[in-house]
């Protein structure tokens, strides 16, 4: 009788605590639920913007890139997670030659490279940046002339040209470009600038 006695409180006292801890969750959940989220999200509606979409393997990502760059007069912020494509690095020195103000945030990854995209921008004098605040940098993104954004899951690499199924967006819209340079710089501010190797 003892036995099933201290079964019994046992057994209710696992049943007050399940109930004590349901009704915590549903309080948290509920907590939180109703703040409303701010700053997560921007909604935008893109009116008569200029968008072009492309596709790999070898459906033209690369050229379409090296291409916006050709045409760049101002200034070029990039984000990239992997960047070793030979034409998209020349592009963007030649755009550099021109005169055009350059800035890059990298993936923690190309510090570690022996040969990476890293130290060509920084030792061709683009001011080229490591964003080692998150598990992986993986933004794809260029902001041309503050009215350009090319964004999608396309690496700058040969491999995501030639071996991967990849897409780019180009859009045309300088009131996307602000939304896309207003979190190119958040992310600036944390990262640390990469030094020139020779």
């Amino acid at each position: 009788m003892l036995q099933v006695g201290i079964s019994s409180q046992l057994s209710e006292k696992r049943t007050g605590a399940r109930k004590l801890l349901q009704a915590l969750a549903l309080v948290v959940s509920f907590f939180f639920i109703s703040i409303p989220l701010k700053g997560f999200a921007t909604d935008l509606t893109l009116n008569n913007t200029p968008t072009q979409v492309y596709f790999s393997p070898h459906r033209g990502c690369t050229e379409a890139i090296v291409r916006e760059l050709g045409a760049a007069r101002t200034d070029i912020l990039v984000q990239a997670y992997s960047f070793t494509s030979a034409p998209i690095a020349k592009a963007l020195l030649d755009a550099h030659k021109r005169g055009v103000r350059i800035e890059a945030i990298l993936d923690k990854s190309q510090r570690a490279a022996k040969y990476s995209s890293a130290t060509f921008l920084a030792n061709s004098g683009i001011p080229t940046y490591i964003d080692e605040s998150h598990a992986i940098a993986h933004n794809k993104i260029m902001i041309i002339d503050r009215a350009t954004v090319i964004t999608g899951s396309f690496n700058f690499t040969k491999a995501a040209e030639e071996r991967n199924a990849e897409n780019i967006l180009i859009l045309k819209s300088p009131q996307l470009g602000s939304i896309y340079i207003e979190n190119w710089s958040a992310h600036r501010e944390h990262s640390e600038r990469y030094q020139a190797r020779y």
